[in-house]
């Protein structure tokens, strides 16, 4: 994990659309991210690949003792060894076109080891040329296979209408799974904080430093603002955990659940990770060596490593080479434009065509998510469409098959998904109750029947694909990014557009992907404001004028930033980022009626 070949790393995306994606591209050296969450669809591909390679399988059923984590368990174990097998595999392969090494050191970007792939082709001596293939076979590591598990998907587990012990609440039993798995990797944290599950990993020793000061399975925090990396580290640290890696993700500008900030812009953010990462690590030293002493374990006299890398809304190798140099990242994360690469995620065939022909009105944000965070996605997918379809037939809501979401008491101490029919149906009948009409009517009705069945649906892809269900509806939680990518294309293709040895884009229209998240922003800060306006009582107003403060200073910072660009950048840019300023100063507060003109950036774009 600390010299990985490639600087970018697939995201985890959906539940299904990156769950075997190691099996796919680990062995060329690429990481990514397995969801954790659906240990049905997990324990469905086990299966599946057992029988693909002719391996043994053993059913793990739902009503076994402990069947999630070891579920998991399974599965990961089956992904290491696979891997591994691959990777012998691709090491033994001779250097000639098409075979697998020849693939592994093609698809690198250019650093010492492809220099040195390039000394040995050019290598004339039989024998020198046969001394520098055996050492680049030594040198063809895979690539890292990295989980997640969503902090805020935790419900606890019932048996027989009683509550279990907390360590069987779906993401303790998750990551139960993870540390009793053989893989040496990371674990990514993602949603925030969860105190009793980062509490709980502190009883598995794979997440400790070992007598040789290495930690065999590294925490990684996807956060989206240096406050909360800070918060969250010093929580790890004193139960004796240390974050190798913070994962910095925009919090529009990314597919799936966004975690909308008040307007904490990626670039502005990233700027205050670069300079004060040392202070980040200095001070969670501080409590972690604390912590080390006080649990009687051996202290670490330096800092283990700390790596940062940022994702969300990438789309040039030029935005991708600014990121890396200039915020100095160890990696950038592409996550949406995989999508439309079969040989790394899986999405079935008809979404890949509806893939290739979404415009920007067919990815939005939505209030689909049952967990109320606005999600992502494409609103011709066979879920958007299925749920039209149980409205307009009077039968709204998902039947709940898998209940990964069931996380509502509202109506007793047994949760249920606030995407399900029964849930729907008694909210509906209780707004009927309570007198509502009209506007206020019709607006809690939509949101009620918004929600979809994301924790099935997002399987579906990878479901359709193995012939698990024919009857699949797959949700898409791509990124606004997606629109710019209008084919499908090979891992060679994909690899080769994040490096600038090939364009995927053809449109030169595409917004840089600072702007884009900026133009997000000032969409939802107008939209907050027509909701206070409306209501005054729904949020203190406070709130929107931080939001426009934050959007103004990160206005400011960009302006300075464009002096990094290339000429032929640094105008189109600064001309977009004027435009985007005057829509934000153009923004009336209510609280600013009748008071002093609202903030402006004091210094003009450009100016």
């Amino acid at each position: 994990m600390s010299s990985q070949p490639h600087s970018f790393h697939i995201p985890v995306m959906g539940t299904g659309f990156t769950i075997d994606t190691p099996l796919k591209v680990a062995r060329y050296g690429i990481s990514s991210v397995v969801s954790l969450v659906d240990d049905v669809l997990i324990e469905q591909v086990r299966r599946f690949h057992c029988q693909r390679l002719g391996r043994p399988y053993a059913a793990i059923a739902a009503s076994e003792e402990d069947s999630r984590a070891r579920r998991i368990t399974a599965y990961l174990d089956l992904l290491d060894d696979v891997v591994a097998e691959q990777v012998r595999t691709l090491r033994a392969s001779p250097f000639e076109p098409g075979s697998e090494i020849t693939r592994y050191y093609e698809l690198l970007p250019e650093s010492d080891l492809k220099q040195a792939y390039r000394g040995m082709l050019a290598a004339n001596d039989p024998d020198d040329k046969a001394r520098r293939q055996e050492e680049l076979r030594a040198r063809a590591l895979p690539g890292s296979i990295d989980v997640n598990i969503m902090t805020k998907l935790d419900r606890d587990a019932y048996q027989g209408g009683q509550k279990q012990a907390p360590e069987f609440a779906d993401a303790m039993s998750a990551l139960r799974g993870y540390a009793k798995s053989t893989l040496r990797s990371a674990l990514v944290f993602s949603a925030g904080i969860n105190r009793r599950l980062y509490t709980y990993a502190a009883k598995f020793d794979d997440f400790m430093q070992d007598e040789g000061a290495q930690i065999k399975k590294q925490i990684t925090l996807k956060v989206s603002e240096f406050r909360s990396a800070l918060i969250q580290g010093k929580f790890l640290a004193k139960q004796g955990l240390w974050v190798s890696e913070y994962r910095i993700e925009s919090g529009v500008n990314c597919g799936g659940h966004a975690f909308t900030t008040l307007g904490h812009l990626l670039g502005p953010v990233l700027e205050e990770f670069r300079q004060k990462k040392q202070e980040l690590v200095q001070t969670v030293m501080e409590v972690y060596q604390k912590a080390l002493r006080e649990l009687g374990r051996p202290a670490a006299p330096e800092p283990p490593q700390v790596r940062v890398t940022a994702q969300g809304g990438i789309g040039t190798a030029q935005e991708h080479e600014f990121l890396l140099r200039h915020y100095h990242l160890d990696s950038a994360g592409w996550g949406s434009p995989f999508l439309l690469v079969p040989e790394a995620t899986n999405v079935d065939q008809a979404h890949l065509q509806k893939l290739t022909q979404a415009q920007e009105g067919d990815i939005y944000l939505s209030q689909s998510s049952p967990l109320g965070v606005p999600f992502w996605s494409l609103n011709t997918s066979a879920s958007e469409e299925a749920k039209r379809r149980r409205i307009h037939q009077g039968t709204p809501g998902s039947p709940c098959p898998k209940r990964f979401v069931a996380l509502n008491t509202e109506f007793g101490p047994e949760p249920i998904c606030p995407a399900s029919r029964e849930y729907i149906r008694r909210k509906l009948e209780g707004l009927h109750q309570q007198g509502l009409q009209g506007q206020e009517l019709d607006q809690a009705r939509e949101a009620l029947l918004a929600k979809a069945c994301l924790c099935h649906d997002l399987a579906g892809g990878a479901t359709l694909n193995y012939g698990i269900d024919s009857q699949a509806t797959p949700s898409v939680c791509c990124g606004p990014n997606m629109i710019w990518f209008k084919r499908i294309a090979s891992l060679e293709e994909m690899v080769g557009h994040i490096y600038g040895r090939f364009n995927l884009i053809a449109d030169g229209s595409r917004p840089h992907m600072f702007l884009q998240e900026l133009r997000l922003y000032v969409d939802q800060l107008s939209q907050d404001i027509q909701k206070l306006s409306d209501d005054m009582a729904t949020r203190p107003q406070g709130h929107l004028a931080t939001f426009r403060e934050n959007l103004l200073e990160g206005i400011g910072y960009y302006r300075d930033l464009a002096r990094q660009f290339i000429a032929e950048q640094r105008g189109r840019f600064l001309v977009e980022l004027k435009a985007l300023q005057n829509q934000v100063e153009a923004l009336s507060l209510p609280q600013d009626e009748g008071q002093a003109e609202p903030a402006r950036l004091k210094v003009g774009v450009g100016g």
